[in-house]
């Protein structure tokens, strides 16, 4: 398992491309692996910053992304003199020992406007193109067209287009005979990327492995899926997570929810659109957070944080429900603030935070009208300097904000429960009786009531959508999971992921991949969690001494690091596992052996699910080429697959 970015050849530019997937498939099958797992290859260049490196906020679900283009593959031996003078830039990236995205791209588009002149008409005189673009002309076009808009605008938020700014089928053809060049660039990048992966995959065939791709559970708000079809998404709503041991505040994704009424009336066509194009180059699809199919987080478009959404759809509490408390629903839903709590919260700054962004109304204190939503409280930090001490004042206030304990709905007299209610000093300020009233209704709410209606919104999607495709499908089933998914899942043959230290039961500490199901993938880490090294690091002494006996069944000595012959005894417990497949990051492979494990597993890290802002660009230390080399290493992987039966 790997990004496609994270991967490393002597002959790749500063980061993963395309043709670097046949290279590891030649390893994989050297050393008996039939799998290769990469992140989402989608498009996501929207600001063309180091932000776009994010994979899951695509601006296209059906585009390629132009940094996967393998440069001597286009250029071919009639123009290979003009890729000399990229070389010295190819050496200097590509030696790095992480991905410098914003280099990378703007050295590869430099070359694309260089090569684009001199092969674009024999390119479009090629019946495969001319097969490639009317097969894919229906996402093609508008593509295009928003990325010409884009880059003539210099944003992609398409409502500041002018009179673009609405999408209509005409677009793409005026566009055409005023920009040909700047929109038939775009055909002319795709078809390439087309081609490359679509090599890569029979090359992986040959080898006798099979490739799993990924598909995002959302799109970029300013996507051009979002432009072409905002019939189908809630735009005044973001999705994301609930809080968790990982994000104490919840995850804001920032992408619009979708409108699924409007979309199940076309029969779900734009999502079997997906899969159906997916499978041009997967055998194999993992989809991200299909318990979004089941129910959503939805986070207002004032919040900044996730804490403050909700379940959708979910069965409302009503005010009748309420009856006998103590409180106001006025006061439950306001953000509950007092002087000692301001001096408790801000020490030496409560004065300055209560003068500029507060006020008292009948006795109670409340934020000003200006200041009375997360978005707007980061309007106001814009405009002063972005560091630590505003950065702290700025996430104190937003966590006041969110000091509530019901969220409001459009009906009245209807409430969601605030997730982690109990942790508000709101809650702990009520008296006995009002706080047995809420948790009776809180432990209903997010655990008994919701069931049948999330079952049934997972039944009324997902089998039109995984119908549409022949690739086997992997479901992301982590976090705060429903009792119904389980049953779901195996009822419709999805797998399931369990990783063994997320445990899915509430009993276990860890989960035992001797127990998982056989209609599963089990993995000891992911893209959003630590290594295993990382994990080891972070956790205590008494937790690794569990995990040895309970786990492992040995009697070892604990170490602060995770030695070798531990990560090697996680990867066999796994791969011995009932589970149909054992998915491994390559850095857990690099730790079984002193000689491919770097000093630092935090370096190893991929993503911080916690950080909206991350900078996603691990790169692996060692190069494919150089990796075939480490014989040992390779067959210690041979024998331990070997020896599973896999």
């Amino acid at each position: 398992m790997s990004p496609v970015f994270s991967l490393r050849s002597h002959d790749s530019f500063g980061v993963g491309e395309f043709n670097d997937v046949k290279k590891y498939s030649d390893w994989a099958n050297a050393v008996g692996i039939r799998l290769i797992q990469v992140l989402p290859v989608n498009d996501t260049t929207a600001r063309k910053d180091w932000h776009d490196s994010y994979p899951y906020a695509a601006i296209s679900v059906s585009a390629l992304h132009p940094m996967y283009l393998h440069l001597p593959a286009v250029a071919g031996e009639q123009y290979a003199s003009l890729l000399e003078k990229y070389e010295a830039k190819r050496q200097e990236l590509n030696l790095l020992s992480q991905v410098d995205y914003e280099r990378v791209n703007k050295a590869k588009w430099e070359f694309i406007r260089e090569v684009y002149p001199l092969l674009k008409a024999q390119t479009f005189a090629e019946t495969e193109y001319e097969k490639f673009f009317l097969k894919n002309k229906v996402w093609l076009e508008p593509y295009a067209a928003f990325c010409c808009l884009r880059d003539t605008y210099k944003t992609a938020d398409f409502t500041q287009w002018d009179s673009f700014a609405v999408y209509d089928e005409t677009i793409a053809t005026s566009l055409l005979q005023e920009n040909e060049d700047e929109i038939k660039i775009h055909y002319f990048v795709q078809y390439y990327l087309h081609l490359q992966l679509k090599e890569a995959v029979a090359y992986a065939h040959t080898n006798n492995v099979v490739l799993k791709g990924d598909i995002a559970i959302g799109v970029y708000r300013h996507s051009v899926d979002a432009w072409q079809y905002p019939q189908w998404f809630h735009m005044d709503t973001q999705a994301g997570a609930p809080p968790d041991d990982f994000a104490v505040s919840g995850q804001n994704w920032g992408f619009p929810t979708y409108n699924w009424e409007a979309i199940k009336t076309d029969n779900f066509t734009w999502w079997r659109q997906r899969l159906q194009h997916m499978s041009r180059y997967f055998d194999v699809i993992r989809i991200d957070h299909i318990l979004g199919f089941f129910r959503i987080w939805t986070i207002p478009y004032h919040a900044i944080q996730g804490i403050l959404g909700h379940f959708e759809p979910a069965i409302p509490v009503r005010l009748n429900e309420l009856y006998g408390m103590n409180a106001s629903t006025e006061r439950l839903m306001m953000p509950y603030i007092t002087d000692d709590l301001l001096s408790e919260i801000f020490d030496k700054e409560a004065a300055y935070v209560k003068e500029t962004f507060l006020t008292k109304n009948h006795g109670n204190i409340r934020f000003k009208q200006e200041y009375s939503t997360q978005r707007k409280i980061e309007e106001y930090f814009r405009a002063f300097e972005n560091n630590d001490y505003n950065n702290c004042i700025k996430k104190k206030l937003y966590d006041l904000l969110a000091n509530i304990i019901l969220i409001p709905t459009k009906e009245k007299d209807a409430f969601h429960f605030r997730f982690n209610m109990q942790s508000t000093s709101s809650y702990r300020s009520l008296d006995d009786v009002t706080k047995s009233i809420l948790c009776r209704l809180y432990e209903d709410y997010y655990f008994q009531r919701q069931e049948g209606i999330w079952q049934q919104e997972a039944y009324d999607k997902l089998p039109a959508i995984i119908q549409a495709s022949p690739m086997l499908v992997c479901g992301e089933d982590l976090g705060m999971v429903p009792k119904c998914v389980k049953n779901v899942m195996q009822h419709l043959q999805l797998l399931s992921l369990e990783v063994q230290r997320m445990s899915k039961n509430a009993q276990s500490e860890f989960d035992d991949p001797s127990r998982t199901p056989y209609l599963a993938v089990v993995s000891p880490s992911t893209h959003d969690t630590s290594t295993i090294r990382g994990w080891w690091k972070e956790i205590p002494y008494d937790k690794k001494q569990r995990f040895i006996y309970d786990q492992l069944r040995r009697h070892a000595t604990v170490e602060d690091d995770c030695p070798p012959w531990l990560a090697e005894a996680i990867i066999e417990q796994h791969l011995h596992s009932w589970s149909m497949w054992s998915i491994f990051l390559l850095q857990d492979l690099f730790a079984m052996d002193e000689n491919t494990r770097v000093e630092d597993p935090d370096t190893e890290r991929i993503n911080h699910p916690e950080n909206p802002h991350h900078y996603w660009r691990y790169r692996s230390h060692i190069a494919v080429e150089d990796l075939m080399k480490h014989e040992l290493f390779n067959e210690r992987i041979k024998n331990l697959i070997a020896a599973s039966g896999r």
